[in-house]
């Protein structure tokens, strides 16, 4: 073959050949000086990598292991943060180190110093690896009360500061960063704050020592969150000399839409998951609803609650399911809440497959009186709850097994609870309720009676019983309720009063299909 030839044949076979995809770009931190002492501030280093990767179009911005300390870390779009194991990012305790941003605080919007790691409009986010964030969060914890603050500094200040400027947000005010100098020295940042982003992802990270919330999602569209550790103290469980910090929630999904939360553990000093959506007057003007929610195959541990819904649900929170959850010593198992003021619809939750041990409060609180308020007329400032269902789940040794709460001008209406059993101290309390079912539940309550309903309408009790019955009170007690179907349901043996009208009596009240033979006194008074 001449030379030629063979020059066309190469040239040929380089065109049929598949192109191989560029790998993608990776910066190493280190080589934008940053040094892993955990002394030396790499905060210029971190923004520099950020900086070459964007430049880029995008890459991983890699950090081996050892220990860094830095300021805020703002993410571009198309960057991937990989934390080796072993390394571990430790926060800045100067708030010089992390500019004000745009955020939310407890459902207002605000600006507070960035958070560790930080990201606004941006798309395609990735944060993962089997390293640390730290948060160094006593830097920042005596701005709640907890500690003593710097020399010279009163924080009574920045706390007085922030009174004014919730007032002028609240009034609907536009205020810029300038304005929140000092009100910022008083509102912690959140760990990790994702604000206005879409398609992110959160994996394999351990969060812990947050100066408040540990992952704070606002205004984002797309979010998974992974394999994440979310712990108050120290990740690996050892005795803490700074102890747990106020406000340490795990994750704050806060006006976000399709949130995919799954596999995580929690050890936290504040709730657990926690969905959000604005704060009375300024979340009612935002109007931005959390909605497409799902949570499932997470372990929770002391948390004051395991999946908790609102106060701030002043923009609506809908279409959330929770599944797989085993929690351990948390104050409450799901707690949805609200109060007058706060308004909101919230609506079509399923909760499934739980089991919650040793809760300090109540297995299931689902409150419209979160916070103590004057009665009002009713209003887009009331609350709406509506179609809820919690089945399969197991509670264990509970304080309380549920306590349902309603507004006498607003009742919660659609609850169904179904294939629950329990154990508890005191059982299953419901007021001013519409439309509420329980099917196959078992409440063994060690003081007091197994279900309490006080102006409850439209009830099913549908094989609701106990096996444990209490002889000095009934096991059912009713107050004030109507539209009541009692079905398929047994007393035990050593039943004293299985079903007691306190108040007048109910003028729809049927009973099929049960026995309650076993009772001293089927019901009281007889003859319904």
């Amino acid at each position: 073959m001449s030379l030629r030839l063979f020059s066309a044949a190469l040239c040929l076979s380089a065109l049929v050949l598949p192109l191989r995809a560029a790998a993608p770009a990776v910066f190493n931190v280190q080589d934008y000086g940053a040094v892993p002492d955990g002394r030396t501030k790499a905060t210029a280093a971190f923004a520099k990598a950020v900086v070459a990767c964007a430049a880029a179009g995008g890459g991983t911005l890699f950090v081996p292991a050892g220990k860094y300390l830095t300021g805020s870390i703002q993410l571009e779009s198309n960057l991937t943060l990989d934390l080796a194991a072993g390394t571990e990012l430790l926060y800045s305790g100067d708030p010089a180190d992390s500019p004000l941003v745009p955020a939310r605080w407890e459902g207002t919007n605000v600006f507070t110093h960035a958070p560790l790691i930080y990201a606004n409009g941006r798309q395609n986010i990735t944060i993962t690896g089997r390293g640390s964030l730290n948060g160094q969060g006593w830097n920042w914890w005596w701005r709640a009360g907890r500690g003593a603050p710097p020399a010279g500094v009163d924080p009574a200040l920045a706390r007085d500061a922030w009174r004014k400027i919730y007032d002028r947000v609240e009034a609907g005010e536009k205020l810029a960063a300038a304005d929140f100098t000092l009100a910022a020295e008083y509102l912690r940042p959140s760990l990790v704050g994702i604000y206005n982003c879409k398609n992110v992802l959160v994996e394999g990270v351990t969060l812990f020592k947050s100066p408040m919330w540990m992952l704070h999602p606002a205004y984002s569209d797309d979010i998974v969150v992974r394999g994440v550790r979310f712990v108050s103290a120290d990740p690996d469980g050892q005795p803490s000399k700074e102890g747990m910090g106020p406000n340490g929630d795990g994750i704050d999904v806060d006006s976000c839409r399709n949130v995919r939360i799954s596999d995580c553990f929690f050890n936290t000093s504040d709730d657990c998951i926690v969905i959000k959506s604005g704060r009375d007057a300024d979340g009612m003007r935002t109007a931005r609803p959390t909605e497409y929610v799902t949570i499932t195959n997470c372990v929770m541990y002391k948390g004051h609650g395991a999946v908790v819904i609102g106060s701030e649900t002043s923009g609506n929170i809908r279409n959330v399911t929770a599944s797989n959850i085993v929690s351990k010593g948390t104050d409450c198992g799901v707690r949805i809440k609200s109060m007058r003021g706060r308004g909101g619809i919230l609506e079509n939750f399923r909760f499934d497959n739980w089991v919650i041990e040793d809760v300090q409060k109540q297995a299931f609180e689902i409150t419209m009186l979160y916070a103590p308020t004057e009665p009002e007329p009713l209003s887009a400032r009331t609350p709406l709850f509506r179609n809820m269902a919690f089945s399969n789940i197991t509670v264990i040794n509970a304080k309380q097994v549920a306590s349902i709460q309603g507004l006498p001008e607003r009742s919660i209406v659609q609850l169904r609870f179904s294939d629950i059993n329990a154990t508890g101290l005191t059982g299953f309390m419901a007021d001013h309720v519409v439309d509420l079912e329980l099917h196959n539940i078992r409440v063994d309550a060690t003081d007091r009676s197994a279900f309490v309903f006080d102006q409850v309408q439209d009830l099913v009790l549908d094989d609701a019983t106990t096996r444990a019955p209490l002889k000095s009170v009934p096991v059912i007690l009713l107050k004030a309720s109507d539209g009541i179907w009692l079905h398929a349901t047994r007393a035990a043996a050593g039943t004293g009063t299985f079903l007691q009208f306190d108040g007048a009596k109910p003028k729809d009240f049927k009973l099929t299909d049960s026995d309650l033979s076993a009772a001293a006194v089927p019901m009281q008074p007889a003859g319904i």
